[in-house]
């Protein structure tokens, strides 16, 4: 078998292992009992009575709780799992949808408030009641929910570099999220990234600490202040801690991968660059933490007691409970057995197990008969757990509010939305070409008229798609309204016959979209299809600008002197518009690099362009204006 077909079968391998619900996103709706009311034992227990001190209804219950239910409440199980009654049977704590994981045949905000609320019926029918908590990734607006409002991701959000904006977003997010009934996302990425070759790079804010730090707070913040009308919004920060930082084919699966790989940064690193943003965020109310599938020195961070349970949650003060990701405790050792025990001592309280609860649980109540989990771990474990459920108002208000509706997709997101594209645009090369004015303009390239590209991975899917995959404006719709339709000719290939040597040609090139894992990538090249419309274009119109769509720099080789304007979009979302506002003049330019843009691959990570050791082809905090 060749290097490269060995390549090709991790990468198979890797994917399927680690597909995030896709596979079955779609799953039939789980069985959903009778309506629930509230057993007359504990009608008036302590931990029902919403004007009790919270750590005083956080002991009442655990003092009733059977070794079961507690082991339950530390479950997290995904949605397509959960199908024949399984958040009774078990006393599960928490369920999920993994990336793309709608419910059945009915991705609508009527069908997530059923398939959430149908669950969340299950749990209370238990016998002490305890609701379950839900969650989802919502890492640039509800991205499972077809025709939400899509904002650009973190890595335009770090180009906008405006905290009130994250803020406002963040609040945004929020409502639509709660608007299906689901109170928690896992979000945001704090990651302080370094090497664009991550397929999650564009989850980062940027390379420098405080302005991940300023801006993931902000976005906590806007989250967890949103006035649904149900159990409070609530933030996970992640990944705890260095996924952003890892060698370059250190992983599990070989050579070709980054994600999931080995951080090899010294504690003094980890103090000064990585910890910042969740030392804030915990400051800002975050209650939730997700661990990272990385390691730090060879060690699975899901087995970091040193830095989950020593520093997060004793030095930094953390009441909050840590969840794992998507069956991460079973990378920690090949012994099942020994990998769960392992985690939980070192500091996991929610396992996302996510699909074999039973095995979990059964696990679980092995180990602690045995004495391998000691009890006070269990009961530290869960009181984090009931503490934020608590805190929520969950057990008030465990429903949906359907009267949530009317705020997605509503005209005040998209105007937020179109305002964040705009922000997030950084122009990087400016011959007297922006913003085009005079003339017709001419538009060719792969992304200029694709929803998918234009959003990225973790919409709708787990990897993302091109194509017209939910509602939105295409950088081509958003062109014809802004520029006026009768002066925009678009052809997708670029074969605009002999040209026009007075108007202006737009290339919009993009990459195919993408997330970790699959997203990793040794060469990070622009779509070559699109730099050869460039060449081709040069020699036809009077200017020639490129935008380029993308999730990370990308290496452009010779093209930023080709052109007459070049400008990074990022992953702009749903409202394309947003970029061509400015293109055009409709508003000004004021974003600026988060990251240093690499000449080549041979300068990644990027830490030598940071400390000064090879120049980068633009620095971060580069960015033009008008």
């Amino acid at each position: 078998m060749t290097i490269r077909s060995l390549c090709t079968l991790s990468l198979f391998v890797f994917a399927f292992s680690c597909a995030k619900a896709e596979v079955k996103k779609n799953a039939p709706a789980p069985v959903v009992s009778a309506e629930p009311a509230v057993s007359p034992e504990f009608a008036s227990a302590k931990f029902r009575d919403p004007s009790a001190p919270v750590e005083e209804r956080v002991e009442d219950l655990l003092s009733r709780m059977t070794v079961d239910e507690k082991i339950g409440q530390m479950t997290q199980v995904v949605i397509y799992k959960l199908l024949n009654g399984e958040m009774k049977t078990l006393s599960l704590g928490s369920g999920l949808s993994g990336g793309g994981g709608s419910p059945w045949r009915n991705n609508t905000i009527t069908g997530w408030c059923d398939m959430v609320d149908g669950l969340q019926k299950e749990a209370l029918s238990t016998r002490l009641g305890i609701p379950m908590l839900y969650g989802t990734d919502s890492v640039h607006g509800h991205n499972n929910l077809a025709n939400a409002t899509i904002f650009p991701h973190n890595i335009g959000i770090g180009a906008a570099g405006d905290p009130d904006l994250a803020e406002r977003i963040g609040r945004a997010v929020a409502l639509e999220t709660a608007a299906t009934g689901v109170p928690w996302t896992f979000a945001p990425c704090v990651a302080v990234a370094r090497d664009p070759r991550w397929g999650r790079f564009y989850e980062s804010y940027g390379q420098d600490s405080s302005l991940v730090t300023r801006l993931s707070s902000a976005f906590i913040r806007g989250f967890q202040s949103a006035d649904t009308g149900a159990a409070k919004s609530i933030v996970t920060a992640k990944h705890f801690l260095g996924d952003g930082n890892t060698v370059w084919g250190s992983s599990r699966t070989g050579n070709y991968f980054i994600d999931q790989g080995n951080m090899i940064k010294d504690e003094k690193f980890i103090r000064e660059t990585l910890l910042p943003p969740y030392a804030e965020a915990v400051k800002s109310g975050a209650r939730t933490v997700m661990t990272s599938f990385s390691s730090w020195k060879g060690v699975k961070m899901h087995a970091q007691k040193y830095l989950m349970t020593e520093v997060l949650k004793r030095e930094l003060g953390f009441t909050g409970f840590i969840v794992s990701d998507w069956g991460g405790m079973d990378q920690i050792d090949p012994d099942y057995y020994t990998a769960i025990v392992t985690g939980i001592n070192a500091g996991i309280d929610m396992n996302m197990v996510p699909e074999q609860g039973e095995r979990f649980i059964a696990t679980m109540k092995s180990a602690v008969e045995k004495k391998d989990i000691p009890m006070s771990r269990v009961d530290d474990a869960v009181r984090r757990i009931l503490r934020v459920k608590f805190e929520m108002g969950l057990f008030e208000r465990p429903m949906a509010n359907r009267k949530l509706a009317s705020v997605v997709r509503s005209p005040e997101h998209l105007a937020l939305a179109r305002e964040a594209a705009q922000k997030s645009q950084v122009v990087l090369v400016n011959n007297a070409t922006l913003p085009i004015q005079a003339g017709k303009v001419y538009v060719a390239g792969s992304a200029a008229d694709d929803i998918g590209k234009q959003c990225g991975g973790w919409t709708m899917t787990w990897q993302g798609v091109a194509g017209k995959i939910t509602a939105g404006t295409s950088i081509l719709d958003g062109i014809r309204e802004v520029a006026g339709k009768g002066r925009v000719k678009y052809v997708a290939n670029g074969k605009f016959g002999s040209g026009d040597p007075k108007g202006t040609c737009v290339i919009v090139t993009g990459e195919t979209p993408y997330a970790e894992g699959i997203g990793d990538n040794p060469k990070i090249e622009i779509n070559p299809a699109d730099a050869a419309l460039v060449t081709a274009a040069r020699g036809k119109f009077s200017k020639v600008v490129l935008v380029v769509v993308s999730g990370r720099p990308l290496i452009l080789g010779d093209l930023a002197g080709k052109v007459d304007g070049l400008v990074a979009a990022w992953l702009p979302g749903t409202e394309g518009a947003g970029v061509a506002d400015i293109l055009f003049g409709k508003a000004a330019p004021t974003g600026k690099l988060s990251f240093a843009w690499p000449v080549s691959v041979e300068q990644l990570p990027l830490d030598r362009a940071i400390s000064g050791e090879q120049k980068p082809l633009w620095p971060a905090g580069f960015g033009l204006s008008y």
